[in-house]
């Protein structure tokens, strides 16, 4: 379950940067990134609209700061559904690991459609200090480290090792843009859990 940033409600002098983002990461939950303008997000903290050009240089600057945050959102809930991993051998838990952030993946999108369109948005990355929680590594960097875990165990073969992350990270991503976007959003429920199986196999297959 991913926990709802809490949004500042005004600010205290100092932290209005954050009060912005705060503002931006609720407007992305519930509206997606056409929801994260520069007028929403003063609005919500209380503030004119001048006022936060002092922070932001722009739309697309505050934009792709509020992806990153998103972004760390799911982040998070990777790592907490691979967290819950119980196995008996290290082989099985780093095959359970890299499964649990597939489905992780695929939960996010469909439980936080807002935050996952605002985390894959066109805007450009956004990398000033602060701005990204450096506790929380991308999902890119967890998928390369559940990936290296195979390696080593003994489930993936080195060799097999380059480009396995844009098999397993395309699969995902793609099949959570269809179920979300695309033709199968309106599937039931009960075929949602076998395409998720179907592409999670498919994953585990490609591997060896």
């Amino acid at each position: 379950m991913v926990k709802a940033v809490e949004a500042s409600r005004g600010y205290h002098h100092g932290n209005l940067r954050d009060a912005l983002i705060d503002a931006g990461v609720d407007l992305a939950r519930s509206g997606g990134p056409n929801a994260v303008l520069l007028r929403a997000v003063s609005r919500a903290a209380g503030v004119s609209h001048n006022a936060a050009y002092r922070h932001f240089a722009d739309q697309e600057d505050l934009l792709g700061t509020v992806a990153q945050r998103c972004m760390t959102q799911l982040s998070l809930l990777m790592i907490e559904r691979m967290d819950l991993v119980q196995a008996r051998t290290a082989a099985r838990r780093a095959r359970s690991r890299l499964e649990a952030i597939g489905r992780a993946y695929v939960d996010f999108a469909l439980t936080e459609p807002g935050w996952f369109r605002t985390a894959f948005t066109s805007a450009r990355p956004h990398t000033a200090a602060g701005d990204v929680d450096q506790a929380a590594p991308n999902p890119y960097a967890l998928l390369g480290a559940a990936l290296d875990d195979l390696v080593r165990t003994g489930v993936l073969a080195p060799h097999a090792r380059a480009g396995a992350q844009y098999t397993a990270w395309s699969a995902v991503h793609g099949l959570s843009s269809l179920l979300l976007d695309g033709p199968l959003r309106e599937l039931p429920q009960a075929d949602v859990a076998r395409a998720v199986d179907a592409v999670l196999a498919g994953i585990n297959r490609s591997l060896g």
